[in-house]
């Protein structure tokens, strides 16, 4: 161990202040070369010295209980701020990632006329088992899930017969924002012959469909 890794490692185990660290550091650092300049050996200087731990203990006995207790506040201090930062940081991002709902009256990308009227227009092509259509009017994520077979199999969860469409009830939207991505969100239910089904659907800012829930 050459001297300055000898005295920085007694430094790290003295529990004061960094400006008095300084202060001891280059007292052991003066000490020792003027020792070496008087022909010692660092070896025989190190071993009359004494180890690390004993040497780290002896300052730390003639240092005040209050800068102790300072020095072990700050050293905490070090390790906490990072972590509750680093915490703080997480929670801010799983805020914006998390979707938040929003009056779409006051929404800068949606139109509520502009919603229902998609949302009944869906519905009427669902009905109509128009597939093409509602590719054309998707994205690219839904267009894989609207065919016969999904749609039937997401009907047949209420019933197998619905018979046909008979009325619109009231429709609700709302807009969803999640990260930097903009969403309408509007739930209809229409009446059939057999059954009465409520359509939660979604569409992006282009308004193309990105989502479709029916219960």
């Amino acid at each position: 161990m050459d001297a300055q890794k000898y005295v920085k490692a007694i430094a790290r185990k003295i529990k004061c202040s960094g400006k008095k660290k300084k202060e001891i550091k280059k007292q052991l650092m003066t000490d020792i070369q003027m020792r070496i300049k008087q022909g010692e050996q660092l070896e025989e200087i190190i071993s009359q010295m004494g180890t690390v731990r004993e040497i780290a203990d002896g300052f730390n006995e003639n240092i005040s209980e209050e800068e102790q207790k300072r020095f072990v506040r700050n050293r905490v201090l070090k390790i906490v701020v990072p972590v509750i930062t680093v915490l703080i940081l997480l929670v801010l991002l799983v805020y914006w990632m998390l979707p938040k709902s929003f009056d779409i009256a006051k929404s800068k990308y949606f139109n509520e006329e502009q919603v229902e009227a998609a949302m009944k227009e869906t519905i009427e092509l669902l009905d109509a088992g128009d597939y093409a259509a509602l590719q054309e009017r998707a994205d690219s994520q839904m267009q894989s899930v609207l065919n016969d077979e999904t749609m039937k199999q997401a009907r047949g969860l209420l019933s197998d017969d619905w018979g046909q469409r008979q009325q619109f009830g009231a429709a609700y939207m709302a807009e969803l924002v999640q990260g930097n991505k903009h969403f309408a969100v509007g739930e209809i239910t229409v009446t059939y012959e057999n059954v009465s089904a409520t359509y939660r659907l979604t569409y992006d800012e282009e308004m193309r469909l990105s989502g479709i829930y029916v219960r």
